[in-house]
């Protein structure tokens, strides 16, 4: 019998663990899976509704509990955790978070799904009581006990990429008064300035107080140790409660300790399967990797739980002897704040410039229905596009109510490596009540086609 050890009992470990066991019995493989919380298979994604209450009960995020895994033939070691990979030993050694028992474990095959870690500066007070990093169920939970307990209604929000501003609705949604506190000259650093400041706009129309260009200095706390307000360079921001929303970087300090290669984002290397290189019975998945962006062809770093199931099918069915890949992606994302949409696919203007291209870009102003149906609500799309070919090269948009899932159309044809072109003739549904009967999409593909063709 050969035994699969895996790291990491969310998204990528647990569909890996799952997967392998569909497609061999147990008397033919052992599956054990160390997860240092106490809880699997669950959204993370999901955490800022939960906390904003749009999702009523904790358990409504988690897909399937350590006794249903158990119940398939899935040995599963909770508040477990992994403190080294011994690669040449083929083995890990664990400690036991209530007992502090440690212990090795040896695997003929290993899967990686460490997953990723909130970024924490090192500034004074920033793990003072109060100060919140929202990455898993436990985080959760915790952010959700401060905010019940604490009688102030002022909470601060450090960072405004996806995390940063899905926390700051989750605290409009429970009463509090929101201050952001930006680094950048706009929210979502992900999309172009222009866009981003569309989305700065309408932030701050929901009552959000948006501080740009803003670098924390410190998290100033009072007698009782606990946080009571963010300090930047030129101004205090008083804070009940302090969430950080800077962004995460793969957890990957045991597979660096254990000499596995890693990239320029610290996300371990894999091939299509998945497979660590240089290594033939190690494998990784989720928001631990690396993964291949299809459209400038260079490696980058997505952390989202759609690629870590992905990923762990893959894992799985090469663990059970299949030949599946994961093949990259064009870098999509979807995010709201309150009413506001807002979507990305492909490459911004930085990202098209770091690799050289010569593109041209249009933003257009459009609707969500016919302008003449009820509640058409209005969208900005902007598309780059190649000179040389008319490529698609990438898609932004904001907007209201269904503005965002229409990035799906950009995502399909990037992935298609389609031409503005042909994205301008796609069948498209239409009727009044769901699109104009040029979907903004496509009014954004017409108008690139006309500045492709007025390039030299």
């Amino acid at each position: 019998m050969e035994r699969l050890v895996v790291i990491g009992a969310d998204a990528a470990g647990m569909s890996a663990a799952s997967q392998a066991r569909r497609q061999r019995a147990a008397s033919e493989l052992e599956i054990v899976v160390f997860e240092r919380g106490g809880f699997t298979s669950y959204s993370a994604c999901g955490i800022p509704y939960w906390v904003g209450g749009d999702v009523r009960e904790r358990d409504a995020l988690i897909a399937r509990t350590p006794e249903e895994h158990r119940a398939r033939d899935i040995e599963l070691r909770m508040r477990t955790e992994v403190i080294e990979i011994d690669v040449p030993g083929n083995r890990v050694r664990a400690r036991d978070l209530d007992t502090g028992a440690e212990s090795w474990t040896a695997y003929d095959k290993l899967v990686i799904a460490t997953g990723a870690e909130p970024i924490r500066p090192p500034l004074p007070g920033i793990d003072a009581p109060g100060v919140h990093g929202v990455q898993t169920l436990d985080d959760g939970q915790a952010l959700i006990d401060s905010l019940e307990q604490t009688t102030g209604r002022r909470a601060v929000v450090v960072g405004a990429g996806y995390i940063g501003v899905e926390m700051a609705e989750a605290l409009i949604n429970r009463g509090f008064q929101v201050t952001l506190v930006n680094r950048g000259p706009q929210p979502m650093s992900t999309l172009d300035p222009d866009m981003g400041a569309l989305v700065g706009k309408a932030m701050r129309g929901l009552g959000i107080e948006l501080i740009d260009d803003a670098e924390v200095l410190e998290i100033r706390t009072g007698p009782d140790g606990r946080a009571t307000a963010v300090v930047t360079d030129d101004a205090e921001y008083p804070a009940d409660v302090v969430v950080l929303g800077i962004g995460v970087i793969p957890a990957t300090r045991l597979a660096r300790a254990a000499g596995l290669p890693l990239g320029e984002f610290g996300g371990l290397l894999t091939d299509p399967g998945m497979r660590v290189l240089g290594h033939e019975n190690i494998w990784a998945g989720g928001d631990c990797v690396e993964v291949l962006d299809l459209v400038s062809g260079r490696r980058r770093y997505v952390p989202l739980g759609t690629h870590a199931n992905k990923q762990g099918q893959v894992i799985g069915s090469r663990v059970g002897g299949g030949h599946a890949g994961f093949p990259g992606v064009v870098g999509t994302a979807i995010s709201k704040v309150c009413d506001l949409e807002v979507a990305r696919t492909g490459l911004r203007e930085r990202d098209a410039h770091a690799v050289g291209l010569r593109f041209v870009t249009v933003t257009i102003e459009s609707t969500s229905r016919a302008g003449y149906y009820p509640d058409a609500a209005p969208m900005t799309v902007k598309m780059l596009a190649e000179c040389e070919t008319g490529r698609l090269l990438g898609v932004q948009i904001v907007g209201r109510e269904g503005a965002a899932k229409r990035v799906d159309i950009a995502a399909v044809a990037l992935t298609a490596d389609f031409t503005v072109e042909q994205v301008a003739q796609l069948d498209l549904g239409y009727a009044p009540p769901f699109s104009p009967v040029w979907d903004p999409i496509q009014v954004a593909a017409r108008k690139a086609v006309i500045a492709v063709a007025g390039t030299p």
